[in-house]
Parts: C-alpha cells; sequence; structure tokens
C-alpha cells in the first residue's frame, strides 16, 4: 500500500498526477491537507484538533484534513491505514525543493521525514515551475516527465527498497528535462533572503518575506544538476548528527565551565 500526501492541499493537479501514476502499481490511499500548506516544514498540530474530511475528487477518493503535511502522515498511518505503508510519496509538488533550505521547510519533504520517522519507505518529488504557478493547485502544466521519473523511483524502491542510511529520496524534475538522473548531494542555499516593507491603506507597516535565486551552483548539488536538465535525486538521512569533525571537536569537549551554586 502507499500513502500519498503533499503540502499543496487536496486540489492540486500535482497530487492528482501522483495519484493516476502511484495507481498503476499498488492500491493508494490519499491525505492531504485541505488548503495550501507551502512551507509549514515538520509542523505538527498538537495545541488543537484536527479533522478529517472524506471526500471524491474527479473519481479520486481522498482524506482532506484541516491540518499540517506531517499531521496528514500521522493520521494515514495510524487513523486511516492503521498501519506502516510500504511507501509514502509527498507531491507532486508544484515547484522545486532544493538545498538545505528546503530540506526543513518544505512540507513536502518533512512530510516525508515524518514517514521514514514512522517506519515507512519514502519519497518527496518536486517539479520545476516558474514562480507566479507554484501555489495555483490548478495549473496546467505538463507533468509527464515527473511522472516517469516518479513511477520508475517508486517501482525501484518498492522492488529493492532504500540504500543502506538513506531514509528519503528527495526527487526533482527540472522543466526542460534531459531524461537523465543525477545522484545529487544538497546545495547549502538556494536564495539569497530578502524582506520587504509595504504599508498598508491605513498606515500600518507589514512585511513579505521573500528571496532571490542564488546564481552560482556547486557540481554535484542538486541545484546544478537541475540547472543543466538532470532530474536531482538526493539521499537524506534522518540522523541530521552526522558531520564531519575535523578534530574540532576535542578543543571543544575539552572546555569546562564554572557551575553556578
Amino acid at each position: 500500500m502507499i500513502l500519498l500526501t503533499n503540502d499543496d492541499g487536496i486540489h492540486s493537479a500535482g497530487l492528482r498526477r501522483a495519484y493516476e501514476t502511484l495507481a498503476e502499481i499498488d492500491e493508494v490511499v490519499v491525505v492531504a491537507p485541505i488548503t495550501q500548506m507551502s512551507a509549514v516544514g515538520r509542523s505538527i498540530s498538537i495545541m488543537h484538533p484536527v479533522r478529517i474530511y472524506e471526500m471524491e475528487i474527479n473519481g479520486m477518493k481522498a482524506f482532506a484534513i484541516d491540518g499540517t503535511p506531517t499531521d496528514a502522515v500521522i493520521l494515514g498511518i495510524y487513523e486511516i491505514i492503521k498501519d506502516i505503508p510500504d511507501l509514502t510519496v509527498c507531491g507532486i509538488n508544484l515547484g522545486e525543493n532544493l538545498s538545505t533550505e528546503a530540506v526543513t521547510t518544505s512540507g513536502t519533504v518533512c512530510s516525508a521525514l515524518e514517514a521514514a520517522t514512522q517506519g515507512s519507505k519514502a519519497i518527496a518529488i518536486s517539479m520545476e515551475m516558474h514562480d507566479r504557478e507554484k501555489f495555483e493547485p490548478t495549473c496546467n502544466y505538463d507533468f509527464e516527465n515527473a511522472k516517469k521519473v516518479l513511477r520508475w523511483v517508486a517501482r525501484k524502491v518498492i522492488e529493492e527498497g532504500l540504500p543502506k542510511n538513506v531514509d528519503v529520496l528527495n526527487v526533482n524534475v527540472p522543466r526542460r528535462f534531459n531524461g537523465k538522473i543525477k545522484i545529487t548531494r544538497l546545495a547549502r542555499k538556494m536564495y539569497e533572503t530578502r524582506v520587504e516593507k509595504r504599508v498598508d491603506p491605513r498606515g500600518r507597516e507589514y512585511y513579505w518575506i521573500h528571496g532571490i535565486e542564488v546564481e552560482s551552483a556547486e557540481e554535484g548539488t542538486d541545484i546544478y544538476a537541475l540547472r543543466k536538465g538532470f532530474a536531482s535525486i538526493t539521499p537524506i538521512s534522518l540522523n541530521m548528527s552526522t558531520i564531519v569533525l575535523e578534530g574540532w571537536e576535542d578543543e571543544w569537549e575539552s572546555q569546562r565551565f564554572e557551575i553556578s551554586a
């Protein structure tokens, strides 16, 4: 069984295209936020209740929740399926999810991380598109390339499992796909953060947080691969403490602090 979710909401064209693809492989249970929930990261609704609404959208049976993508995974596993799915797929997201920024902010990637935490193999898949269409659920983009990549990756993961020490595959498909795949690492940063201050009709200040894409991308990274036309597949581990220490840990661990009484 495959659990399918997203962060663009239950009416997203990308969710529908993912369902069409995955239904060729196995039984699919769709559980997704009822509204747009991009960039909520791995937030969980622990301070208020979450409701589930069963519905049918153009022949696709689905469960909509008034919560986050992570809520959707938890409710999907423990309330709807009542078992750990063979695979959890998050997407197809409207817009790419690249770099370390996306891994910690994207509802798509973070819901895949939640699924992995619960014991499911997990794939996050996103499709590069223009900014003006990333938050339009009924966008008319051609998802065929993303569907082909998803079909291949999903079958491979179900049949062979994930590579050793890998918990999630973060997949990104470019607009101008060259038909090839690159296994990549996360770029450090995709956006130069900007804050734009404006004034509303009542004279009160408000702010838009946004970013400008970085121009350079190091070879071997997910951003570099996408800009060269490759579908990027980045293996991700839940163990975020895995770093190269290079000796500085000895100096740090030798530090002693005077303890206050």
